[in-house]
């Protein structure tokens, strides 16, 4: 399986299953809209008032020589894999919901701005240690294990987070495990004793910001409806300067509203932020900032203006990651990982307040989807093992599409809200995941030209 796009006149072929990026003259390009299925012969009759018939032997020697070297139209051999085929999935990581309690309101919040539909809650620290006791259990030999403090607004519970993570640090000497701790926050209570903490514990931090101030104040407010860009901002930025090399994401969501989105994004790079990631919302149908079908011609210009922008910015040493134009053209091991996707519900679970046990953050509230909990440990295990064989081979839409060493099969909380089934995917996320794909590998095809120069 291949796929072929262009941008801004680079011709771009992806052969699906090894990988292979490969920059293709206008001819190569053509002829492959007719190879394999029709011959040098037959393809010659089609083109040759454009092309002579040296140029076409030249271009299909240049296409054989590539299959033969398993760069072009390779089988996929994954499926077969014995890593893929014997694979055991473990807990790995959890999204520890430290609270069900915000201190601001977004309008697109999928959490109900903050309470997942239910009672406004805080973890305790009883819940929270029994939760890391429970991803040590089922964790088998995994060393590393992920904890994301998440909420609502995590810092509303902060003594419980310091306290989970010393309870952390001490049950990893018990263990020999590592536990790698990051937290998500709006900003609004970070003060220089918290920053100081973060950066001094957490691995990775995710700051919410969605842009341009006009932009932000429009859907992410305080409980008395004044904006929050002026509150947070310097806050923030003073987090990302105080914590040097250490990993964090400032990360927005683009909404109807700002479908110039793109200027959003180099906002926040002009701001100094050097990770960033500006998301599609996913709303209920009828909203008025859903985002529909028609709005993709609009979303497509502006995600190739970014990769354009950001081409710009690399060569003048003013580049900046956007984090849905990173990509990983390595098909070794970790290609097995993107088979099988997040690892919701058989690597990943969230827990909540009360200690409950889903698959993962978008799923809480939803009983249906309820594993077990913090006592009594995870009890429905063949909803474990239902999330864990939703990968792109047992998903009839992402089995045939050339995405699929990329996306993973796309999130199964939005498949089952639109299609009320995880292996049903959401399609207006899959044609975005698409365009964003092309963008990325546009963007480091366009580098190693300028590069090569």
């Amino acid at each position: 399986m291949i796929h072929k796009f262009e941008i801004d006149g680079i011709r771009i072929v992806l052969d699906v299953n090894s990988g292979a990026v490969h920059i293709v003259d206008k001819l190569v390009y053509e002829i492959l809209d007719y190879y394999p299925s029709k011959g040098m012969d037959e393809t010659f009759e089609i083109v040759k008032d454009k092309y002579s018939k040296d140029e076409i032997d030249n271009a299909f020697e240049e296409i054989r020589y590539l299959k033969e070297n398993d760069m072009l139209f390779c089988d996929d051999s994954y499926i077969n894999d014995s890593s893929f085929i014997n694979r055991k999935p473990v807990i790995k990581a959890l999204c520890l919901h430290i609270a069900h309690d915000c201190n601001i309101r977004c309008e697109y919040c999928f959490a109900s701005q903050g309470d997942f539909k239910g009672d406004r809650s805080l973890m305790s620290e009883e819940v929270g240690k029994k939760a890391l006791d429970l991803l040590i259990e089922n964790s088998g030999n995994r060393r590393n294990l992920e904890v994301d403090f998440f909420g609502g607004e995590p810092l509303l519970n902060f003594d419980v987070v310091k306290k989970l993570v010393e309870y952390g640090r001490k049950r990893e000497k018990e263990t020999n495990k590592n536990f790698r701790f990051t937290l998500t926050t709006n900003g609004v209570l970070l003060n220089d004793e918290i920053i100081e903490y973060i950066n001094e514990n957490m691995e990775n931090v995710v700051l919410s910001i969605d842009g341009r101030k006009e932009i932000n104040d429009k859907m992410r407010y305080t409980i008395n409806r004044s904006g929050t860009y002026d509150i947070i901002l310097p806050k923030i930025k003073k987090m990302v300067e105080a914590r040097k090399d250490k990993s964090y994401y400032v990360r927005g969501t683009f909404t109807k509203h700002n479908l110039d989105f793109a200027n959003d994004v180099l906002h926040l790079a002009d701001l100094g932020f050097k990770n960033t990631s500006v998301e599609p919302v996913v709303a209920e149908p009828g909203m008025p900032y859903e985002l529909t079908e028609k709005d993709l011609p609009v979303i497509y210009e502006h995600y190739e203006n970014l990769a354009k922008e950001m081409i710009r910015r690399e060569k003048a040493g003013e580049g900046f990651n956007f984090f849905h134009f990173t990509i990983d053209l390595n098909q070794g091991p970790c290609v097995i990982k993107r088979l099988t996707g997040c690892g919701a519900g058989s690597e990943y679970l969230a827990i909540t307040p009360q200690g409950d046990l889903y698959p993962c953050h978008q799923f809480v509230g939803n009983e249906d989807f309820k594993i077990g909990d913090v006592d009594s440990g995870i009890i429905n295990r063949e909803l474990g093992k239902k999330f864990g064989n939703a990968h792109v081979y047992n998903k009839q839409k992402c089995r045939d599409c050339w995405a699929k060493f990329y996306c993973s099969g796309g999130c199964h909380a939005n498949a089952f809200n639109f299609n009320k089934d995880i292996n049903i995917p959401y399609e207006l996320g899959c044609e975005m995941e698409k365009k964003r794909i092309e963008c990325s590998l546009y963007v480091k095809a366009k580098l190693s030209i300028e590069s090569s120069k």
